[in-house]
């Protein structure tokens, strides 16, 4: 079974959230080990120059460098995807990093993000001091003003909503 199928199984709910936490995406090595590696490597042996070129152009892929890919963190992501119910699952080294990310992929200049004022601090400092110097218009919501958000969502005929919620 190749790890595509492996990832399909458990995105149908054949397992159930347990297993797929467990199993989703490992697959065994030359050593036969029964847990997964840890691959502590920041870089990858490529077989020859023209095949590093073809995985730094994304030509082919593959491990380049550990910052962009890893087989423990492509690992991490396809458990947590298959959990989800998602698709894939992209893991950050940070909260930051993905809250940047998120907007930076999603948004452009005169955009309008609508952000919860109960949101931790340096999130506040990320969209008032560097998302809106990008050209994204911000406005602030308390999060409990059901009528504030329902306004701001009829105003904005485009906007992304931002809100932090505690995980319990």
């Amino acid at each position: 079974m190749s790890k595509q199928d492996d990832f399909k199984l458990a995105h149908d709910d054949h397992w159930d959230i347990q297993t797929r936490a467990i199993r989703v995406g490992h697959e065994r090595t030359q050593e036969g080990e029964h847990g997964e590696p840890i691959f502590t490597t920041s870089s990858f042996v490529f077989n020859s120059a023209a095949e590093a070129a073809a995985r730094f152009s994304g030509e082919e892929p593959g491990n380049i460098y550990a910052r962009f890919t890893n087989p423990t963190t492509r690992l991490f992501e396809q458990r947590l995807a298959a959990m989800e119910g998602g698709d894939a699952c992209v893991a950050f080294a940070s909260g930051m990093a993905a809250i940047l990310s998120t907007f930076m992929a999603l948004c452009k200049a005169g955009d309008e993000v609508v952000v919860s004022r109960q949101i931790f601090g340096t999130t506040s400092v990320l969209f008032n001091k560097y998302l809106a110097k990008f050209g994204l218009k911000i406005t602030w919501v308390n999060l409990t003003d059901r009528a504030g958000w329902e306004r701001q969502s009829a105003q904005t005929p485009k906007w992304y909503l931002w809100r932090r919620r505690p995980i319990r």
